[in-house]
């Protein structure tokens, strides 16, 4: 574990191929086993998501979860009443006094806010996300995305009386470094440094999916060096003096600060001078231990 950095834990999600078969063959005691063993290995939060199921089964795993593991947990739905039912049956007195999460509420799902007086929780804003027109688009530049947050910070703190900036963590979208044409990992690095420069936001946190970073690269290279623990290290080398403090990820993933030498630092700071294809041919070389 890094110091400083906070794990929330990533097993208990549907869209993890084993965790949805235990989902669908009602494994409660394989997913509290999963809960203990994230809660042993250190992770800070415990994140739960049932997928595209009925709200009682979330509600019924809060509260199962919150018989096994002291640790808060990040209840992780799109969905209004699954959030609802979440946040009614999560108690606080089991977590040593400490908030959930409620994970995430983009510009286009702010009703969520209102769920606060039910249970006063810490938003992950997704900021990668805006709003045009009335509809639904994604953040293609740092300034969409610092304007974002920015406005979804303002809209948690006018709407949920008694929640602070402490509370509000920021998620400024973590893309694939694979598939990067669009120069994603760049414009998140840059609305990070917009928003740490803005006093107004002073105190807020950040997270993400890190486990999204390096989906569908290669688990090794030629030289048996480990392609995504690597590449995730020095992503969290670069973005945590930036503010990133916790993240949605595998607490067995052996994360760590990596030197300036380090052939990963090497290859993501060549993509932030790049652009498009060149960012693709970069992290191919990388992968192929071609440095």
């Amino acid at each position: 574990m890094i110091p400083g950095f906070s794990v929330i834990a990533e097993s208990i999600n549907n869209s993890v191929p084993s965790t949805q078969q235990m989902y669908d063959n009602g494994d409660i005691a394989g997913l509290l086993e999963l809960a203990k063993m994230q809660d042993v290995a250190g992770a800070a939060y415990l994140d739960v998501n049932v997928g595209p199921r009925p709200a009682d089964l979330l509600a019924k795993m809060i509260a199962e979860i919150q018989t096994v593991s002291s640790k808060p947990l990040s209840i992780d739905s799109p969905d209004y009443a699954q959030a609802e039912a979440g946040l009614k049956t999560y108690d606080p007195a089991k977590a040593n006094g400490l908030k959930p999460i409620l994970n995430s509420v983009s510009p286009m799902r702010t009703e969520m806010f209102k769920l606060y007086s039910i249970q006063p929780f810490r938003p992950i804003l997704l900021s990668s996300e805006q709003l045009v027109d009335g509809a639904g688009a994604p953040c293609h530049t740092a300034e969409e995305t610092y304007n974002a947050a920015k406005k979804l910070v303002e809209q948690f703190l006018e709407s949920c009386p008694g929640s602070t900036i402490d509370d509000c963590i920021i998620d400024p979208g973590i893309a694939p470094i694979g598939s990067d044409m669009e120069d994603n990992f760049r414009r998140l690095v840059d609305a990070m440094k917009l928003i740490q420069a803005d006093e107004s936001l002073k105190g807020v946190h950040f997270s993400g999916g890190l486990s999204n970073f390096t989906v569908m690269l290669p688990s090794k290279r030629p030289d048996g060096m480990a392609i995504k623990s690597a590449l995730e290290s020095a992503f969290l080398t670069i973005t945590i003096p930036l503010g990133m403090d916790m993240c949605i990820t595998s607490v067995k993933r052996n994360h760590a600060i990596l030197p300036e030498d380090h052939l990963a630092m090497k290859c993501l700071n060549d993509v932030l001078s790049m652009s498009g294809i060149d960012c693709l041919k970069r992290v191919k070389k990388f992968y192929k231990g071609k440095d």
